[in-house]
C-alpha cells in the first residue's frame, strides 16, 4: 500500500522540495504499483521470516515512515511541539511523516523541527558501518560529563561537530576558566568582609550582568544558538575578573547577583557547571600551590616560584 503524494497539498513544506520538480527529476524506474516514483510505502506485504500482522489488506507490516508516526502519536498525541532527528532525515523521512500524519488527523503534526548535524571523528562522519563509533561512556572515563556537554554545546546543533582530543581539551580549559571565576566570587562571599554601599564599579558590573543575560536569552531563543550563548557567559566573565581585580571590598548583594548569573545560565540552563558544593578539592589545590610558591621564594628558587605563579594564573 502506497501514499499518493500528489493528494497531499503541503508535501515538501519542511524540506522546501517542489513536488513537480521531484517528479521531473526522478531517474528511478517507477514501481508499477506506484503512481509516481516519490510515492512511499505505508504497508508492506509479509515476507517469510519477518514479523507481520493481520490487516484489512492482508498479512504484513508497516512501512518505515508510518512506524514513526504511530509511535509519536501513541506517546505524544496527534500534535506535539518538538520532533528531532539527523539532518539526513529531513527528506524524505520527515517529509513523509508529516504527509501521512496530517492527512490522517487533519491538523499540524509537529510545531518545531530540530535537525542536528553529523558527529564526526577526525573529520569523518561517525557510523557503525565505518566502525568509528565513540561512546559517551568511553569518553566519560577520561573527561567529566560537564566537559563533554560543553564540547557539544560549543557548536550549533545543526552544524557538524568534529570530535577529537584537542577539542575536548579546549572545552576542559574553557570550563576551568569559568569555574575559577565562580570560585573567586564564592571565596569573597565566604570571607564575609563587605562594603555596604555600591559604587560606580558595582553599578557597572550589574549593568553588564543584565546586558549579557539578555543577549544569552536572545541567543537561546534564536534556534538554540548555544555558541553565542556561551560567548555571553565568557564576555561577562571577563568583566567579572576585572571587577574582582580591584583591591577595595565588594558589596555582598553584587557578589550574590554575579553568582546567581552563573547558577541560572551556566548551571540550570546549560548544565555545564560542576556542583557548587564540590569545589573543596579545587580550593585545596590552589592553597597547596600558594604554599609551595611561598616555600620556593623562601629558598630563593625563582624558577620554581615563577612556574607555580604561571600555574596559578592559568587557574585564575
Amino acid at each position: 500500500m502506497f501514499f499518493d503524494v500528489s493528494k497531499f497539498k503541503g508535501y515538501g513544506k519542511l524540506s522546501g522540495q517542489n513536488i513537480e520538480e521531484l517528479k521531473a527529476g526522478s531517474r528511478v524506474e517507477v514501481d508499477e504499483r506506484k503512481k509516481e516514483s516519490i510515492d512511499f510505502v505505508l504497508w508492506k506485504r509479509a515476507k517469510e521470516g519477518e514479523p507481520s500482522w493481520e490487516s484489512p489488506w492482508g498479512k504484513g507490516r508497516p512501512g518505515w515512515h508510518i512506524e514513526c508516526s504511530a509511535m509519536s502519536m501513541k506517546y505524544l498525541g496527534e500534535s506535539f511541539d518538538i520532533h528531532t532527528g539527523g539532518s539526513d532525515l529531513v527528506f524524505p523521512h520527515h517529509e513523509n511523516e508529516i504527509a501521512q500524519s496530517e492527512a490522517y488527523t487533519n491538523q499540524q503534526f509537529v510545531r518545531y523541527w530540530m535537525h542536528n548535524g553529523y558527529l564526526c571523528l577526525n573529520n569523518q562522519k561517525m557510523s557503525k558501518s565505518l566502525g568509528n563509533i565513540m561512546r559517551v561512556r568511553d569518553i566519560n572515563q577520561k573527561y567529566k560529563g560537564e566537559i563533554i556537554r560543553y564540547f557539544i554545546l560549543s557548536a550549533h546543533y545543526r552544524s557538524p561537530l568534529n570530535f577529537n582530543e584537542e577539542q575536548l581539551q579546549q572545552a576542559e580549559s574553557s570550563l576551568q576558566r569559568l569555574n575559577n571565576t565562580i570560585f573567586n566570587v564564592k571565596h569573597l562571599l565566604k570571607q564575609g568582609k563587605f562594603r555596604k554601599s555600591k559604587d560606580k564599579n558595582d553599578e557597572l558590573i550589574l549593568e553588564k550582568r543584565r546586558e549579557n543575560k539578555q543577549k544569552f536569552i536572545e541567543a537561546m531563543d534564536d534556534d538554540f544558538n548555544t555558541p553565542v550563548a556561551l560567548s555571553q557567559l565568557f564576555g561577562f566573565t571577563r568583566e567579572v575578573n576585572i571587577y574582582l581585580s580591584s583591591p577595595e571590598q565588594k558589596n555582598k548583594e553584587v557578589l550574590e547577583e554575579i553568582l546567581k548569573f552563573y547558577q541560572e545560565l551556566a548551571g540550570k540552563i546549560l548544565g555545564i557547571l560542576k556542583d557548587f558544593d564540590q569545589e573543596e578539592s579545587f580550593a585545596q589545590e590552589i592553597k597547596k600551590l600558594i604554599e609551595e610558591r611561598e616555600e620556593a621564594r623562601k629558598e630563593r628558587n625563582w624558577v620554581k616560584s615563577d612556574q607555580i605563579r604561571d600555574k596559578l594564573q592559568e587557574k585564575g
